[in-house]
C-alpha cells in the first residue's frame, strides 16, 4: 500500500461488515425466506431500520459520504448497533473533513513535550511511555526498558508496538493473552486509519504487516475498531516470570494523538514484588528482553 488508503473502500468495508454481523431477530425484524444470499441483514432492512431510502444508504454503502448529515450517520449507527468507537469511526471516514487537523504529523515525528519527558525520568517504580500516531513509541522510562525490552537499540521506525507485536516472536512469550494484544493493536490501528486516511506512513505500516503477517492480515479484514484506555495484561517476563498489571491510557489534552501509557501492579501481590525487583536490576533487565 503506498499513498494513503482508499477512504470510499474503506467505508464501504466497514458498513458492509458491521451489517452482515446482525441478523433479523436480533434488530425486531422477522426473517423472511429460508434461503438469504447475504450474511446478516440486508441493505433494505437496514434502511428500514434507520429511517432512509434503499437507494441512499446503498450510495452510502458504496462509499460516497459526501453531503451526508450527522443525524442519517446517527440513525444508522444506532440501526447498526455501534459501539462508541465505531460511531466515531464512521464519522471519521464519513466525513474526514471535519475530522483533520495537524496534517503535518504525518510527515515527521510527534515532538514529546520537556516537562513530559522529565515526568517520565521521575517516575522510578511505575513502567510509562508515550504513544503517538501510527502506534509509535516515542518516549519511554527505564522501568518501561526493564518490562518491555530497551526500545533505544531499535531503530526508530521500529519503535512500534504494531510492528513489535506482529513481528517480533519474543512479544508472543512476552504477552500471554497475545491474540488478545493482536486484537487491540489492530483495532487501534483501524481508528487511526478512520482518523488519516490519507497518511502515507500509516498507510505504508499496513502494507508491510499485511505482507509479512497472516494473523494482521485476518484481524485488519474485519474492520474492528475499539479505544481500549485502560485494562489488565498478563505478561511472563523471562527474569521474573509471571505478572499482572493493570494499565491506564492517559490522552494528552493539547495533543490527543499523543497517550501516556502506565503498568501497575496490585500493592502487595508477587506481581509487584517482581515490579520491584526489576526496579533493583534497572538496565540489567532491559538487556534480557527482546528488543
Amino acid at each position: 500500500m503506498d499513498g494513503q488508503l482508499d477512504r470510499r473502500a474503506e467505508l464501504s468495508e466497514f458498513l458492509r461488515t458491521r451489517r452482515a454481523r446482525l441478523k433479523p431477530e436480533d434488530v425486531g425484524l422477522e426473517s423472511y425466506g429460508r434461503q438469504r444470499r447475504v450474511p446478516g441483514l440486508r441493505r433494505e432492512e437496514l434502511a428500514q431500520l434507520a429511517g432512509v431510502s434503499v437507494a441512499y444508504y446503498t450510495r452510502l454503502e458504496q462509499g460516497n459520504g459526501q453531503n451526508v448529515s450527522a443525524e442519517v450517520l446517527d440513525a444508522i449507527a444506532r440501526a447498526l448497533r455501534l459501539t462508541d468507537a465505531e460511531q466515531a469511526h464512521l464519522t471519521h471516514l464519513a466525513r474526514p473533513k471535519q475530522q483533520r487537523r495537524r496534517a503535518g504529523a504525518a510527515r515527521g515525528k510527534q515532538p514529546v513535550r520537556v516537562a513530559l519527558l522529565q515526568l517520565l525520568e521521575s517516575i522510578d517504580t511505575v513502567p510509562a511511555y508515550v504513544t503517538g500516531r501510527r502506534s509509535e513509541i516515542l518516549s519511554w522510562n527505564r522501568m518501561a526498558a526493564a518490562l518491555f525490552g530497551d526500545w533505544g537499540k531499535l531503530p526508530a521506525a521500529e519503535r512500534n508496538w504494531a510492528r513489535l507485536v506482529f513481528l517480533n516472536p519474543d512479544y508472543r512469550e512476552l504477552f500471554v493473552d497475545w491474540d488478545q494484544k493482536a486484537y487491540d493493536m489492530v483495532s487501534f490501528l483501524r481508528m487511526d486509519a478512520g482518523r488519516h486516511p490519507d497518511d502515507p506512513r500509516l498507510s505504508a505500516l499496513v502494507g508491510e504487516l499485511s505482507v509479512k503477517s497472516e494473523e494482521f492480515r485476518r484481524l485488519w479484514a474485519t474492520h474492528d475498531v475499539k479505544e481500549k484506555s485502560y485494562g489488565v495484561k498478563r505478561m511472563r517476563h523471562p527474569l521474573v516470570g509471571d505478572l499482572t498489571l493493570s494499565f491506564e491510557t492517559f490522552r494528552l489534552v493539547d495533543d490527543d494523538e499523543q497517550a501516556f501509557v502506565t503498568y501497575h501492579a496490585e500493592p502487595g501481590s508477587p506481581s509487584a514484588d517482581a515490579l520491584r525487583l526489576l526496579a533493583s536490576w534497572g538496565t540489567d533487565a532491559a538487556a534480557s528482553l527482546p528488543a
